[in-house]
């Protein structure tokens, strides 16, 4: 048996739905961000400056691309003989053979794992959020509160209150009550989804709590170990934290980077963030080109105007074309004249020729208001739209499309067209 101080459990299964087709093939975690990045990138990242170099990487929804991104764990120095990286799929065990279904049934399934390192805490995060901490310092935190847990807490503003968990401590940082995404909610103070437990008190519950549905942490283990008695603290994150899980969040988060002084700085020597790197050639900015306010990848061509956008790697940007407040991803190919506004494109799109997105009025997408809002045009994996069309505003393409899809050359704002098996 080896013994670790601490270990982190990354749950990077989700699936990620309200990200619409931007996740129809990858986990949310394998999503691309700021040109160069993955989402899962930043959890990892902030594990090895932490000085965590044990962790365990839970997944289940097509985890293929997330697997190669991960790999052995080298770019964030994670390729290691005693701890490292190990990806935790489901597995089939000789009594039973069952999908992760909670968060923390999925770390129940690998109570083997943790016991092999004997941690004295163990560090509970998501694959799915944009921040730098560190961890080392919420660990001293919950030694020096000799908490039983201690959840990463942030201020959100009232009004967005009821999209969290949101806890109400007493003025040492008690927690005393939970609410779980209240309709009216008492207080701001949102739990981030990072947990660090003591070792036994964790075992503990996940036994106990082994036969429960679906079993979640913030739903059930912490209102368990709360009704035990344990000592539940509070830490109250100041740093930037962004949950990506809408559509407008990762827009959003991703415009931010590109401000004059960034609210999220990725430039900083001290707290680098780490990924798998592909060799490509330099960018290359064509005579009369234009890039303004924009981040932009290794092997990207730009023949036109880029405006407030972040582009990935090996992007085509052809002559004459416009992009304004997009989010383009690696190998997409953009073609001459076509007009690219306040839109996601996935990786390996192709716009045709004199095409133009985000044109017209705002309306709720007739496919799924909830999911394709904020006024973006999104499209998925590998999708091809033809030349000359138009798409307006709140709308979602996933697949090959051809110009008969699109009566009179436009789809129309709030319209879809979903391929089958997309």
């Amino acid at each position: 048996m080896i013994k670790k101080e601490m270990i982190a459990m990354l749950l990077a299964g989700g699936q990620g739905s309200r990200l619409g087709v931007l996740t129809s093939k990858l986990a949310k975690p394998a999503v691309a961000f700021g040109g160069k990045y993955k989402i899962i990138d930043f959890p990892l990242s902030n594990c090895i400056n932490s000085g965590v170099d044990t962790v365990g990487v839970l997944t289940q929804y097509r985890p293929l691309r997330l697997n190669q991104h991960i790999g052995i764990g080298m770019p964030w120095d994670l390729d290691r003989n005693l701890g490292g990286v190990t990806v935790l799929p489901p597995y089939e065990k000789s009594t039973n053979s069952q999908w992760y279904t909670g968060t923390a049934n999925a770390i129940y399934q690998n109570l083997e794992y943790m016991e092999y390192y004997n941690p004295d805490y163990v560090l509970i995060l998501s694959g799915d959020h944009i921040y730098k901490m560190d961890y080392e310092v919420m660990l001293d935190f919950h030694k020096s509160s000799k908490a039983d847990v201690t959840i990463a807490t942030y201020q959100v503003p009232m009004e967005e209150a009821s999209r969290f968990g949101v806890v109400i401590t007493d003025e040492n940082g008690v927690i005393q009550e939970f609410e779980e995404k209240p309709e009216h909610p008492r207080s701001n103070k949102a739990s981030m989804g990072i947990y660090i437990f003591s070792w036994p008190v964790l075992r503990d519950a996940l036994i106990e709590m082994k036969d429960v549905p679906s079993c979640d942490f913030g739903k059930h283990v912490i209102p368990h170990v709360h009704e035990q008695g344990k000592k539940i603290c509070a830490y109250d994150y100041k740093g930037y934290w962004k949950d990506v899980g809408t559509l407008g969040s990762y827009w959003e988060a991703n415009m931010e980077l590109v401000d004059i002084i960034p609210e999220f700085n990725l430039y900083e020597e001290f707290w680098r963030i780490y990924t798998k790197s592909d060799t490509l050639p330099p960018q290359y900015i064509a005579e009369g080109s234009k890039v303004i306010k924009s981040i932009v990848g290794e092997g990207t061509e730009i023949h036109g105007i880029v405006e407030n956008s972040v582009i990935g790697s090996g992007v085509t940007i052809g002559k004459d074309a416009v992009i304004r407040n997009s989010i383009i991803m690696n190998g997409a190919e953009i073609g001459d004249n076509a007009v690219v506004d306040k839109a996601i494109l996935a990786e390996g799109v192709r716009i045709g020729e004199n095409a133009e997105l985000g044109v017209g009025e705002e309306l709720p997408n007739e496919f799924a208001p909830h999911i394709y809002s904020f006024g973006l045009v999104t499209i998925g994996e590998n999708s091809v739209i033809p030349a000359n069309v138009k798409i307006g505003k709140n709308t979602a393409i996933s697949g090959v499309t051809v110009p008969e899809e699109y009566p009179d050359g436009i789809l129309k704002s709030g319209s879809s067209i979903i391929k089958a098996g997309e």
